[in-house]
């Protein structure tokens, strides 16, 4: 059977826009990604979000909506600002906000909050960069949400409320150091180490601490900027989130040291 021109784009308009629209009705088409965090598979927390699982490119809004935090409380433990809506602030905008701090507080600082408030799972050992402004540990504190452990974690991972984004590294350590005998000194001093990654890391300081340059470009998964570029720089510039790729990075310099 022959179709002339006219049958033919007719049964192309109802084949395709046919599709679209049952598609639609079973919910297999979607414009755009849905922001849903993984499950805990298993123990007590089985079958409820995982903060682990919490992403830059989501908003302050979306996370108080998944995981039931009141947004108050979020933008009380993250300092957003006063003339910004907190549910449209995306979480990756931490790293901006607060890059002049001496350690980074960014979306691994929300994903550690989330679990310690709703007292969900969370391993400490992975988290041993990971800090909070001290204005997040007064909202858990006040909530009576934070075990023995945690709050022994955080006594050496708390950025004093006194420290604003601009603070100098050096006042940085004057203001969170604790005396020598204090244990809380050991922590501190290991995110300055000379072989952390940090905000001020760049692409030249990996290749000196020994990590191979065909290894850095297989981590950001293209070739490796210029040597002088700043980590952080390049995440920003490349729409990533930098915490994430800080620690894909620290990996491959502990590797090599």
């Amino acid at each position: 059977m022959k179709l002339n021109s006219f049958t033919l784009a007719g049964l192309i308009f109802v084949l395709l826009f046919g599709g679209i629209g049952f598609s639609s009705v079973m919910n297999w088409w979607q414009t755009e990604s849905e922001k849903i965090p993984v499950k805990y598979s298993e123990g007590e927390a089985a079958g409820q979000y995982n903060p682990t699982d919490i992403r830059g490119s989501y908003t302050f809004g979306e996370v108080s909506e998944l995981f039931e935090v009141p947004l108050a409380d979020l933008q009380t433990a993250f300092r957003i600002p006063a003339d910004t809506d907190p549910a449209a602030y995306p979480l990756k905008s931490l790293e901006e906000q607060f890059a002049g701090l001496p350690v980074e507080v960014g979306t691994a600082s929300v994903r550690m909050f989330v679990a310690f408030y709703k007292g969900l799972p969370f391993d400490l050992s992975t988290a041993e960069e990971t800090y909070l402004l001290e204005d997040a540990v007064a909202v858990l504190e006040q909530q009576g949400k934070l075990t023995p452990e945690q709050s022994s974690y955080l006594s050496a991972h708390t950025i004093s409320a006194e420290l604003t984004p601009q603070a100098p590294a050096a006042e940085a350590q004057e203001n969170t150091a604790a005396p020598e005998s204090d244990p809380q000194v050991e922590p501190t001093v290991h995110a300055a180490e000379e072989y952390a990654v940090t905000g001020k890391t760049s692409f030249q300081q990996l290749l000196d601490w020994g990590v191979p340059q065909d290894t850095i470009e297989t981590v950001i998964g293209e070739g490796m900027p210029a040597p002088q570029t700043l980590v952080k720089d390049y995440a920003s510039a490349k729409g990533l989130v930098f915490s994430d790729l800080k620690a894909k990075l620290q990996e491959k310099v502990d590797e090599h040291k």
